[in-house]
């Protein structure tokens, strides 16, 4: 089967997710990508950038199956190519949406965006999202949306397309994270060196660096030692905010910046533990990474967090509150990270050979079913 996954704005996750399931897959899957750049305009332009790409692919081989990333206009693409993929299924991919994502401090969000990814998924056969609370968010937010119009309010299409919804997460190559890599770095719970608290996260507003970074003050402040990696993408110049904690921490500090392939895995097999405080998360693909790798988690009790952690787990890793993650880190700097290799084995299922299998008998379902 040819399955045609398009996505233009392949960076980060988004191209985690392509990359994976394409390595993973029992079908032939052909990437058509644009780099992960001016995400508004990919939104607008995208579509008509990756229409000339699928018709020059598919002139050797024809499309299945077109799986499609929420940063697309499925629509105009669509439009573009109705006699090439007048029959051939769609399925909509919501990494993140652009209803309930938060804008950046000081913005409004524009709701049309918003409409470019409700209007994907009605021409959709099936709507994937990454986790169950970012489906449960996106269909609470969307008839506000829809009710911002004057008149035919569309209401009528919510049920439909819910019916018509379900959760697959992005895998994880936990293999390829766990291979032996180089690296100065002693081994975790190496005899006289302090608890390496790793931020594997994004430098951006929405994962609040502001809390953590508050946060090792006051374990600092207690005199309890650590140390530090702070590794993660910024889509701007480096945050003052981080600038700033760099200084502060420097001799806890044994990365600052954008880590290598081959850093970053060192950095998830040498962690001990790996903190959020983050105000937004849909899924939590770095979560996961540095928990396949062995890292303790210590995360906020809210978005997609508890669904991601097994519920015999929660109370040892879900804080309430800033003080709640203060006494629990505090406790393990102390005492010792909590012995955790049955929470290690739980991600497992995010792992990308428990996940594809899942992917393809789905595509391969709304295949026969056209």
């Amino acid at each position: 089967m040819n399955i045609y996954l398009l996505e233009p704005y392949y960076t980060g996750s988004h191209k985690a997710w392509a990359d994976g399931y394409a390595r993973a897959s029992r079908h032939r899957v052909t990437r058509l990508t644009m780099p992960g750049y001016f995400w508004k305009w990919r939104m607008h332009g995208g579509a008509v950038t990756l229409t000339e790409s699928l018709r020059e692919a598919a002139a050797s081989h024809p499309p299945h199956l077109l799986l499609i990333s929420d940063m697309l206009d499925a629509t105009t693409l669509l439009a573009l190519t109705r006699d090439l993929t007048a029959r051939v299924p769609v399925v909509f991919y919501f990494h993140e949406n652009q209803l309930t994502y938060p804008p950046v401090p000081g913005s409004k969000r524009d709701l049309h965006y918003g409409w470019i990814n409700y209007a994907s998924s009605l021409v959709s056969e099936h709507v994937l999202f990454n986790s169950r609370y970012h489906l449960e968010v996106w269909y609470d937010e969307l008839p506000r949306l829809l009710k911002h119009f004057p008149d035919f309010v569309p209401l009528e299409t919510i049920a439909g397309l819910r019916q018509r919804s379900s959760v697959l997460p992005p895998g994880v190559s936990l293999e390829r994270l766990r291979a032996p890599v180089e690296s100065e770095l002693p081994p975790r719970g190496h005899a006289g060196t302090p608890p390496l608290i790793l931020w594997n996260h994004r430098w951006e507003f929405d994962k609040n660096p502001q809390d953590f970074f508050a946060l090792l003050d006051r374990i600092a402040a207690a005199g309890l030692p650590f140390r530090l990696a702070l590794a993660g993408e910024s889509f701007r110049n480096l945050p003052e905010e981080f600038l700033a904690a760099g200084e502060r921490f420097r001799e806890q500090l044994v990365h600052f910046g954008r880590a290598t392939r081959e850093q970053y895995r060192a950095l998830l097999q040498r962690s001990d533990i790996i903190i959020s405080t983050a105000q937004h998360e849909f899924f939590g693909i770095a979560t996961i990474e540095a928990i396949g790798a062995g890292a303790m988690p210590l995360l906020p009790q809210r978005l997609s967090y508890p669904e991601l952690i097994p519920p015999s787990w929660h109370a040892r890793v879900l804080y309430s509150s800033l003080d709640d993650a203060f006494e629990r880190l505090a406790a393990w700097l102390r005492d010792g990270v909590p012995e955790h290799t049955l929470l290690q084995a739980s991600v497992e299922r995010y792992d990308w050979r428990q996940l594809a299998p899942r992917y393809d008998t789905l595509f391969e379902r709304l295949v026969a079913a056209r």
